[in-house]
């Protein structure tokens, strides 16, 4: 990976990659995807490689950060409704990355349960 470059997001398929990426260099930013080929060719290994990767120019990460938290999807409850954080109230809610701390979960990573984090204060909650 080049040093001048950083990794914004990643994504399971090219095409979520690619309309985020259309999006930031409408804006001017600087973009490139990585892994993109390899998962289309053979969309199983997406979990294995780590996903395809949207990387930006360092000199652009702070402008394409907020352009990517203003456009991207976050969490609801089953109702449609929008979650609020327990802590700061956002609605600017994601899921959780998996912990797997013990060795059932790593075994079984299906019956850990979800949680949520908000993607302003970074409060972790179920």
């Amino acid at each position: 990976m080049r040093e001048d470059y950083t990794i914004l997001a990643v994504f399971e398929y090219s095409t979520e990659a690619q309309l985020v990426k259309s999006k930031l260099d409408s804006e001017n930013i600087r973009t490139m995807l990585m892994d993109e080929t390899t998962i289309d060719s053979d969309p199983l290994i997406s979990q294995a490689i780590g996903g395809v990767k949207l990387l930006v120019f360092n000199q652009d990460l702070k402008k394409a950060s907020e352009i990517y938290n203003d456009i991207r999807t976050y969490e609801t409850d089953n109702k449609g409704n929008a979650i609020h954080c327990p802590n700061c109230n956002s609605t600017r809610i994601l899921v959780a990355d998996v912990q797997r701390k013990n060795f059932f979960h790593m075994l079984f990573p299906f019956f850990e349960p979800r949680k949520l984090i908000c993607n302003d204060c970074k409060t972790i909650f179920k």
